[in-house]
């Protein structure tokens, strides 16, 4: 399905006014069910569908399988629904819709493992990374109105999406190197969006060792970032960037 709409509006600048064919985001319910039986929804852009499924059910452990594109059916009509031919009994009281978007928190407490993980990036090499992200962030440059997210490996970007949600964003990027079987070791996500603490939670969950965001981080996901032994990187910017947390993995030369 299409990620954008064009629609005519009045565009107003001083006491100037013009009509102009816009470029709007395309939001899409998503349901989501188990054998039929619904389990959540939420709203999304409506591409990577099977990438965010996978994301968002593995990495809050909602499924105990690994998933894969045969284990979905996916039907796009008024709304997007997707049925997991699956054997689990999966409740919806687990879930809570307290993520912007109509998403879901699961509701558990997530313990945090150290991460052990020696990859390092060069600030230069950080920096041309985040070049190549934004360039890639054509959904945005239209329409002003999407989250990017993507997961590279220091040479290139393995990975990347837009979503109208951040938490969207990140994990169909984590549900598509799921499904290709890459191992998050040595990898870094990068995202455009402010980074709170479930979007540090998804990525201390698979291990990955570097989080850099456009956007700053709040003093809660610092506090996980230290627990869990990333590497947390804020406002990439030109020439610009703060590490917050385990400095060693960004050389600065």
């Amino acid at each position: 399905m299409n990620p954008s709409i064009k629609r005519k509006i009045i565009k107003c600048q001083g006491t100037s006014s013009e009509e102009v064919e816009d470029c709007l985001a395309s939001e899409k319910k998503l349901v989501i069910s188990v054998q039929g039986k619904e389990i959540l929804s939420l709203y999304c852009t409506p591409m990577m569908v099977n990438e965010l499924v996978a994301g968002l059910l593995m990495t809050e452990g909602v499924v105990s399988s690994k998933l894969s594109p045969d284990t979905m059916t996916i039907v796009h009509g008024d709304d997007i629904t997707v049925d997991l031919s699956i054997e689990e009994d999966i409740s919806p009281e687990r879930f809570t819709t307290a993520r912007c978007l109509g998403g879901l928190t699961v509701l558990k407490k997530r313990s945090f493992e150290k991460i052990n993980d020696d990859f390092y990036l060069t600030v230069e090499v950080l920096k041309n990374l985040f070049d190549d992200f934004h360039n890639k962030s054509e959904l945005f440059k239209m329409t002003g109105c999407f989250h990017s997210a993507a997961i590279s490996d220091g040479k290139a970007i393995l990975s990347f999406a837009e979503d109208i949600g951040r938490h969207n964003a990140v994990d169909k990027v984590i549900g598509d190197i799921l499904l290709k079987d890459i191992a998050f070791k040595g990898k870094t996500m990068l995202v455009s969006c402010r980074v709170s603490s479930e979007i540090i939670s998804k990525c201390s969950r698979w291990g990955l060792p570097i989080l850099a965001s456009r956007s700053a981080p709040t003093d809660l996901a610092i506090k996980i970032a230290e627990m869990s032994g990333m590497t947390l990187v804020g406002f990439v910017r030109g020439d610009r960037l703060n590490i917050y947390t385990n400095p060693e993995r960004i050389i600065i030369k």
